[in-house]
């Protein structure tokens, strides 16, 4: 087999120094800014092959006939998931049996990268490197695989009478993609226009004061505040960034991991 040539070798070496550098989450999502500071010598570096097979690793990787990648539901990414959705049915159900909502009707809201659907055979595709135009021919013809575990919570959660909205940073362009893509593996709750918020910075709706200069936070937690404003109580919120989970108007927050990348 011939070796690469130095051009490949340099693409690759991009792709994981985008993995690294829009990815936080291989250092620590949230930390102090002096952890982003210029290294003084290599050893402060991560070393980017041994980061992608530690990601790798961690997912369980699985290659199919084809060749595609994908998560294991054996692989410890799985396990860390099933931990963490454990502690959210037990929430929810203590939920279910009060009597008492004065701030509404209970409902969760939820991201969609990384918390109901799963990006990693798409990131593995793209080498970490993530365009528009790469996740927009994806998304059209490819229906991601849903994080483990979490349509069979959904759907128990819409089941005992609490209401289910999908909050993301996807474009609103996404939309028809998105809710097919919802749909086609397994989650009962409808993703339509009233449950399903995407961004919209060509038309961004009049409840955001930030318009389409929103930053996350401010898109997020904007809607969820729209969303209460609509007699509910937003009981838990799911994210894969904690951009997703910050500016209030949650009872509860649930950080799903992510060590793929990360987003202010």
């Amino acid at each position: 087999m011939s070796s690469p040539s130095p051009k490949s070798k340099r693409l690759r070496v991009a792709a994981a120094v985008a993995a690294v550098a829009a990815g936080a989450g291989l250092y620590t999502a949230g930390a102090a800014t002096a952890e982003h500071s210029v290294p003084r010598s290599d050893k402060e570096i991560p070393n980017l092959t041994q980061v992608q097979d530690k990601i790798k690793a961690y997912y369980g990787d699985t290659v199919d006939a084809s060749g595609q990648h994908y998560a294991s539901a054996d692989g410890n990414y799985a396990k860390q998931v099933a931990g963490i959705e454990k502690k959210a049915k037990a929430q929810l159900e203590k939920v279910v049996k009060s009597k008492n909502h004065k701030g509404g009707k209970p409902a969760i809201v939820l991201d969609l990268d990384d918390t109901t659907l799963l990006t990693y055979n798409y990131e593995l595709q793209q080498g970490f490197h993530f365009t528009p135009e790469s996740q927009d021919a994806y998304l059209k013809s490819t229906d991601m695989a849903p994080v483990f575990g979490m349509p069979t919570l959904v759907n128990w959660a819409q089941s005992k009478g609490i209401e289910v909205f999908y909050v993301t940073g996807r474009g609103e362009h996404q939309r028809e993609w998105s809710a097919r893509n919802l749909k086609n593996v397994g989650y009962k709750p409808v993703a339509d226009t009233t449950h399903f918020f995407l961004k919209n910075k060509q038309n961004p709706p009049a409840y955001l004061p930030c318009g389409a200069k929103c930053t996350t936070v401010e898109y997020k937690a904007g809607t969820r505040k729209y969303i209460e404003s609509k007699g509910f109580d937003i009981v838990a919120n799911f994210g894969d960034q904690y951009s997703d989970l910050q500016g209030g108007h949650a009872d509860r927050t649930y950080k799903m991991p992510n060590p793929m990348y990360y987003l202010p």
